[in-house]
């Protein structure tokens, strides 16, 4: 794996969310590192992009904008998208104004504590 525990949080949550999206058996027989492609390894259809896209939004806010980042790709970036590549752009994303979620930030800075 990686020794970078935000980018170990990072790929545990979106292989849960992978799991929600494609199911956990078809999971169980692929082990999801950062060097896992989206099409190659996991053969995720268009529309379970879309879900994964959703999840991350709900997960991490307007900062991780999925299909933006895809938009910025071309065909042959996207078919070789990674797990790690993701991660990266999550890892480099500012965290959302006003989270309050006690867990580290998009970007890997501890929350602010709250006022008071």
């Amino acid at each position: 794996m990686t020794s970078d525990p935000i980018a170990e949080q990072i790929l545990a949550e979106i292989t849960s969310m992978l799991v929600e999206t494609v199911g956990d058996e078809f999971l169980l027989a692929e082990e999801v590192t950062l060097d896992t492609t989206f099409n190659e390894d996991l053969a995720l259809e268009s529309i379970e992009f879309v879900a994964l896209a959703e999840l991350l939004q709900q997960r991490y806010g307007s900062a991780v904008d999925l299909i933006a980042f895809l938009a910025e790709k071309d065909m042959e970036e996207i078919l070789a998208m990674t797990v790690g590549d993701l991660v990266s752009h999550i890892a480099g994303r500012p965290a959302p104004a006003g989270a309050g979620d006690p867990s580290p930030t998009v970007a890997g800075a501890p929350a602010p504590a709250p006022a008071g």
